[in-house]
């Protein structure tokens, strides 16, 4: 029975050095400006929620139309600097999200695929070892130090976001 192929695709060399070449665009206009948190830091400042948005863009515009009202120790022009700021970083910050979680699906997909092959490889080299198979029993005991008493794999193909 022929397994089911998830995805199939391929990246000509030039498509391949475009992408590096945009990455590494991406990365040069970011140096120094944006930040690397901590695990404990993202944990410490959080995330604004939608209604807190809203709190925000609400006293930006009064902020607009009464001046006299903002305190004296709030430093109006930085808040207006990371007020814009962060509407630039939010719009980029999706796109390349959304473009991220597509890299990783489609790598979810050749994962699966490439394993399912993989596995079924290796139940014919442990069934051409069992038939004496000339180099079958090399490969087969090479092979089966990956799988425990039960012929099950060790883990799960890697499906995390890592490089």
């Amino acid at each position: 029975m022929a397994l089911e192929n998830l995805i199939s695709l391929t990246f000509e060399d030039h498509e391949l050095k475009k992408l590096g070449q945009g990455i590494q665009l991406i990365r040069e206009v970011l140096t120094g400006k944006t930040i690397n948190l901590t695990p404990e830091q993202r944990l410490q400042y959080g995330r604004v929620s939608n209604k807190n948005k809203l709190i925000i863009d609400k006293s930006k515009n009064y902020m607009e139309q009464y001046p006299d009202w903002i305190p004296k120790f709030l430093d109006k022009a930085e808040f207006d600097r990371d007020y814009t700021a962060r509407n630039q970083v939010e719009i980029h910050a999706q796109l390349l999200e959304n473009l991220a979680q597509q890299l990783i699906d489609t790598k979810t997909l050749l994962d699966h695929d490439n394993y399912t092959n993989a596995l079924s490889f290796y139940r014919k080299v442990r069934f051409l070892a069992r038939e004496n198979e000339p180099g079958a029993k090399t490969v087969y005991q090479d092979m089966k130090v990956l799988f425990d008493k039960v012929n099950k794999p060790l883990s799960k193909p890697d499906t995390d976001t890592e490089e």
